[in-house]
């Protein structure tokens, strides 16, 4: 990363988030004042301290000096404490303010994005990236301020006493870098205890990453929102206890330190007025200089720190700041829907990952109120055409209708409104199963649910559970089987009560007994609605009004089960092939 850009990158971060928190960053900007001003100054006594105890031997200054640079320690550690954890609280709420944009990324960018991203590097962004530039904000700030306040006034201590020997310690003083390596690991080690309490954000953004297109159908990137707002809060909540928790120690060391520094030139002063040792005026400036050690090696690692806080800042910005192409436009007006005809026209698809396109200048007609089945290898097509429906994606050419409206000129959130999707891999929160079902309509009664799990065939299975509507269905449904999680979503799909369904191989991983139920549940959810199914057992779309057979994003032939069978030998074989 060159100056320039980290620069423009640290002036965003100022403008976006820093300028926010600036009235506690100019208190820490006082209290590092008071940090360098009581260093300096504990060096600085060393000298009176010699010439009034160990030279003149006033032996109540040798009571009051001590407690003088006790009390100089001790407000040393407090200005310290409270500096920390204000500027340990301003680094979380950045952190915490660049998590929510990245969860907010996530819920209203569109599928393409989403698919063509690895989980992992938005976990990345949100846990180690926010807390990179938590720590750049934090450290970097604090030990700005306070180490270079530090460093002007004792090395101006040090030229006081003897310019010469401040000369030379000023070249010696990096060489002296490797004995105080361990000096600062413990307050390195809040910023570790964070990941403890990063689980139940990591689990959240797992859900809605692996529920993205039902979130999207449900219209629930809003309510997601508020949902992550919530987590990540809390999160931010928890770091600032620990760090404030961990940074306690800091006082009471610096008052030990003062302790230990008090009693050394007590009982040395006892020496020297007995004549057993003989001191000057360079403890004070071995002081200084000693002093100075640390806050010099903190200013040395700034720029590291500044440069690693810029990179994930900047990696963190390239998600939150990717165009959605797929987005609500409130100014478009709504679908409206009276049979609910779809039809594509001239309508050609390709992935961003893939060299052909998955769909090819493909025509289709689908009847409002009929059920229409998609089939085809693996590959043919059949569930970018579902795909493009709902908008998870847009294709490149030709225009989608539903009632003769072009479907990319209409409000993305009542076009949504209008589907439902039920899937081979259902989608269930790690929560209740009447707030999974109830995850289609906020405003659903407890009868509405129960109503739409008789209609799914689920209510039977869920009477026999412990708790009932709820139990807790585990971490997307592992504590269901494959067929009552399905019901769940066609419960889910019935309560929504959407004019279109769309079935993406619903059936294809159930055993015979479970894809019974099921099937009987899809007629359910079907009856009177524009329906299209993919199917994986060719056996169960035999009543559909119309199969439209595709091969390699291309539609081969359309018609019924009877006509298909007498007219297409692609369909006949794949028919046959089944029954083998």
């Amino acid at each position: 990363m060159e100056f320039s850009e980290l620069k423009i990158i640290i002036k965003r971060l100022y403008k976006d988030h820093i300028r926010y928190h600036l009235t506690r960053i100019i208190f820490c900007l006082f209290l590092s004042i008071c940090i360098a001003g009581t260093t300096s100054s504990i060096a600085w006594l060393l000298d009176p301290a010699v010439k009034k105890i160990f030279i003149d031997k006033n032996q109540t200054l040798a009571w009051v000096i001590p407690i003088v640079i006790i009390l100089t320690f001790s407000i040393k550690g407090l200005s310290l404490y409270f500096a920390r954890v204000n500027i340990n609280i301003v680094g979380e709420r950045i952190s915490g303010e660049l998590q929510k944009k990245i969860a907010k990324s996530i819920l209203f960018s569109d599928i393409q994005t989403l698919d063509a991203r690895h989980s992992g590097r938005y976990i990345s962004n949100v846990q180690f990236d926010a807390g990179q530039v938590s720590h750049f904000v934090s450290t970097g700030i604090l030990n700005l301020m306070k180490d270079s306040f530090s460093v002007v006034l004792l090395v101006s201590l040090m030229f006081y006493q003897n310019w010469k020997l401040a000369t030379f310690a000023i070249f010696m003083i990096p060489l002296a870098g490797g004995l105080a390596k361990n000096l600062g690991k413990k307050v390195g080690k809040a910023t570790t205890e964070a990941s403890y309490y990063s689980g139940n954000l990591v689990s959240y953004l797992a859900d809605i990453l692996r529920g993205s297109r039902m979130i999207r159908i449900f219209q629930k990137e809003d309510q997601e929102t508020k949902n992550a707002d919530n987590v990540i809060t809390d999160l931010v909540n928890k770091n600032i206890r620990v760090a404030s928790i961990m940074l306690r120690a800091t006082p009471i060391m610096e008052a030990l330190t003062g302790f230990m520094i008090a009693g050394f030139i007590f009982f040395s002063g006892k020496l020297i007025n007995s004549g057993e040792l003989g001191l000057n005026n360079f403890f004070s400036f071995l002081a200084a200089m000693m002093l100075a050690y640390q806050p010099i090696r903190s200013l040395a690692t700034i720029n590291m720190v500044a440069y690693q806080g810029a990179a994930a800042a900047k990696r963190i910005y390239i998600e939150v700041d990717k165009p959605v192409r797929i987005k609500n436009e409130t100014h478009l007006p709504d679908l409206n829907t009276s049979k609910c005809d779809m039809s594509f026209h001239n309508v050609s698809f390709k992935y961003e990952t893939t060299v052909d396109k998955a769909i090819n200048n493909i025509n289709l007609k689908f009847d409002g109120g009929k059920i229409s089945a998609l089939v085809g290898k693996s590959g043919a097509g059949k569930s970018t055409i579902i795909n493009l429906l709902p908008r998870f994606y847009d294709p490149q050419e030709g225009e989608i209708l539903i009632d003769n409206q072009d479907i990319k000129k209409i409000n993305l959130k009542s076009l949504r409104r209008k589907i439902s999707l039920v899937s081979q891999d259902v989608i269930l929160f790690d929560d209740t199963i009447r707030n999974n079902i109830g995850y289609a309509d906020s405003n659903a009664s407890q009868k509405d649910i129960e109503e739409a799990c008789k209609f799914a065939a689920a209510d039977e299975f869920i009477e026999k559970l412990p708790n009932k509507f709820d139990t807790m269905v585990g971490e997307n449904g592992v504590k269901l089987s494959g067929g009552q999680k399905q019901r769940i979503s066609i419960a889910r799909a019935i309560l929504k009560k959407s004019e279109i369904i769309l079935l993406d191989e619903a059936t294809s991983s159930l055993d015979t007994e479970s894809e019974r139920v099921v099937q009987n549940a899809i007629n359910n959810l079907i009856k009177g609605r524009t329906t299209i199914i993919i199917a994986h057992r060719l056996s169960t779309i035999h009543n559909a009004d119309t199969i439209f057979l595709l091969d390699s994003g291309k539609l081969l032939d359309s018609g019924n089960h009877e006509r298909l069978i007498e007219t297409s030998k692609e369909y006949k074989s794949l028919y046959k092939n089944q029954l083998k």
